[in-house]
């Protein structure tokens, strides 16, 4: 039984200001998120082809290093950071850009670790002066919402994006796993449904899981999804420690030269620009969990979530330069742990770290199991697509909750199209001049000559 807390207060938790949280002790294992969790371990391992491809990695070492980066995302909820963590992922094209144009081997693979290095420096200096905290609290409502949208929007033009392998590919399939998701997740009708049925709140319990299933098998039956295959072939992942170390890192191939430091730290700078607003997005979730939960408070620190997320980055940067870099948020897991949470009472889910700690667990351990990971992998694209719809719906609306009047919709509104758009292109041929760059100051110039009142203009109303 783990422990319990008083009305309105935080979990507890061991260590002090580290805010150690135990599995058992601090915070119960939720066999809901769990399951989430190891349904979607097909999402992190698709990857996995960009790396061997740009990096040469062996594909036996590009697995162990996803799995690897999984583990450590516990950090965050083990150590008082709800983050449900993640990657950098809107960089991820222009990290590719940048590498190739490194000679294919160990110069692209120092390359790499510059990179997630000074991408970890960046995050631990802001963490420890606590500039970003000062930015954030200061940070517009309508700027804020801005973001959200540009997030919602981006993850839902690429669902119903004919191009993409969601609606274009399998659209039957697709169509039934969402709406079977959004009707359990978000359908007044299935909130009175909980309340009257025991048996369809505990199937809504397991969040997109039900939706998920029911795809896969109409997949089957359609073609759109191919039989699993090989799944007994091994009955754990090989584990190549030595050849990742020895052939793929700092270790073995020594640090980068000046040069390429030189060279990663215009994008360093890019990726934390990207980030940034998952962090903004982070924020909005965690305090809507909050307002829907209040029987337990739920602390973010910005500089704890940046000095976890800048430990991950130099570490991996270091032993096993990771491709999509290590971010602080994944908005789609974070939606489905937030959303499962405010739906469920203190006694069905008593602590939210309960669920964001075991969505890591289920899914880091099932990555393990070579049979679990050929089982799910047909089915990718259907969990990936899930948690963009998920994240789609909640960035949107809680974006709109949150601006107060039509000035602060505009902006954000503009800022979220601009977001999306921007991403399309790199002004003056730069990556710093795509979507997040252009949108926060496009939303800047907006904010301070639309809406932003000095002391004398409050005065003045007066």
């Amino acid at each position: 039984m783990a422990m319990t807390r008083e009305n309105g207060q935080e979990q507890p938790y061991a260590g002090g200001k580290l805010k150690f949280r135990f599995p058992f002790v601090h915070y119960r294992i939720e066999y809901q998120d769990f399951v989430q969790g190891a349904i979607l371990s097909c999402v992190p391992l698709g990857i996995t082809a960009a790396m061997v491809k740009v990096l040469d990695i062996p594909i036996e070492v590009a697995v162990l290093m996803v799995v690897i980066n999984n583990f450590l995302y516990l950090l965050h909820t083990s150590f008082g950071d709800p983050s449900v963590a993640g990657w950098i992922t809107a960089g991820i094209p222009l990290y590719i850009s940048y590498l190739t144009g490194f000679e294919a081997g160990p110069d692209r693979i120092k390359a790499l670790i510059a990179l997630q290095v000074l991408v970890g420096l960046i995050f631990l200096v802001l963490g420890l002066t606590g500039i970003t905290r000062y930015v954030i609290k200061h940070f517009p409502i309508s700027m804020r919402a801005g973001i959200l949208l540009g997030a919602g929007f981006a993850s839902l033009m690429r669902i119903f994006d004919p191009g993409q392998p969601f609606i274009g590919k399998m659209p039957v399939a697709f169509l039934v796993a969402g709406f079977l998701s959004f009707f359990v997740l978000f359908s007044h009708r299935a909130l009175a449904f909980r309340a009257k049925y025991g048996w369809f709140a505990w199937i809504a319990s397991f969040g997109i899981a039900p939706g998920f299933v029911a795809g896969y098998i109409v997949g089957l039956f359609t073609g759109e999804i191919k039989p699993p295959t090989g799944m007994f072939d091994h009955f754990v992942i090989q584990a190549p420690v030595g050849e990742m170390l020895e052939s793929f890192s700092a270790i073995g191939l020594g640090m980068p030269s000046a040069g390429m430091w030189g060279a990663a730290i215009s994008l360093a700078i890019v990726a934390y620009v990207l980030a940034f607003g998952d962090i903004l997005v982070l924020e909005a979730l965690i305090d809507d969990s909050n307002k829907a939960r209040p029987d337990e408070k739920i602390s973010f620190d910005v500089s704890r979530n940046h000095i976890i997320t800048a430990i991950r980055n130099i570490v991996e940067g270091i032993h096993m330069p990771y491709l999509p870099l290590c971010g602080p948020q994944w908005t789609g897991g974070q939606a489905l742990v937030v959303n499962r949470y405010k739906h469920a009472t203190p006694d069905q889910e008593p602590s939210y770290w309960g669920g964001a700690t075991s969505i890591f667990w289920g899914m880091s351990i099932a990555m393990v199991f070579h049979p679990w990971v050929q089982l799910i992998l047909p089915a990718k694209m259907i969990g990936f697509g899930l948690t963009l719809l998920i994240q789609g719906y909640l960035c949107v609306y809680i974006a709109f909750a949150m601006c107060q009047d039509n000035v602060q919709r505009g902006i954000a509104g503009v800022m979220g199209a601009v977001l999306v758009s921007a991403n399309y292109v790199k002004l003056w041929g730069s990556p710093f001049w795509s979507g997040p760059t252009m949108s926060l100051i496009i939303g800047a110039i907006l904010f301070f000559s639309l809406e932003y009142k000095s002391g004398k203009d409050e005065k003045a109303e007066a």
